[in-house]
């Protein structure tokens, strides 16, 4: 296993952190800034990934090493709930009921993140919106927790900003789409706050700052626990 964080696993204060299905690290580095000493895991290699990274299959981690971590974070591929999937009439595999399952036996806290489409797999989720973050684009993101864990999602602002035309660069005024082949990485790298990034990992990626968010959360839920155990 590498590491490339500037807190070594089991530093200091900083509780572990597994980041599932890890991809380019949006999720990670969001935690990673809330305090948290993070290890990704991906079964494709990641070199942007930014933390401590492990190659292997998420699933078989969890069920293999999930209960040594403080939080667990499990963002499973999306291709089988997006609409773009069922245009072209592919299959996947259903993995969200199976991770749950993975995640309630490790007996720790956890959160399942996935799109919008997702939702009928998904146990009352919530859902993070760009917009109220400061972001200059929108992208609803559900997030199911467990372990005893939740959180609360900062105020759903109105989309009032009209939206660019897919594939043109974003006007004053507009808000941006950051998916497909779109124009203006270097804007989304610094909307987004992840400047190591690919356009690939951009456009699936989870903004840190949603998960920045859960994380302080999720200190606080942990420190609890802590005191009253």
């Amino acid at each position: 296993m590498t590491h490339r964080t500037d807190n070594p696993r089991g530093s200091g204060h900083r509780p572990l952190l597994l980041d599932a299905f890890c991809c380019q690290g949006g999720a990670g580095m969001g935690y990673h800034r809330a305090g948290f000493d993070v290890t990704g895991v991906d079964i494709a290699a990641q070199p942007r990934y930014p933390l401590g990274f492990h190659q292997g299959e998420a699933l078989d981690f969890i069920r293999a090493f999930g209960e040594g971590f403080d939080f667990i974070h499990a963002s499973p591929p999306c291709q089988r709930y997006s609409r773009a999937q069922k245009i072209q009439g592919r299959t996947h595999p259903d993995l969200i009921a199976p991770l749950r399952e993975a995640l309630e036996a490790t007996g720790r806290p956890w959160v399942i993140e996935n799109v919008e489409e997702a939702a009928p797999e998904l146990r009352d989720p919530l859902t993070l919106c760009a917009g109220a973050f400061g972001m200059r684009t929108y992208r609803h993101r559900l997030f199911e927790t467990g372990g005893g864990f939740t959180f609360t999602p900062p105020a759903h602002q109105a989309h009032t900003a009209p939206l660019a035309k897919m594939g043109r660069p974003r006007r004053a005024g507009e808000f941006a789409h950051y998916v497909g082949n779109f124009p203006g990485v270097a804007e989304a790298r610094a909307d987004m706050r992840v400047p190591w990034m690919s356009r690939d990992g951009i456009r699936e990626c989870v903004p840190p700052a949603y998960t920045e968010h859960i994380g302080r959360a999720a200190r606080a839920f942990l420190n609890t626990q802590a005191v009253s155990a």
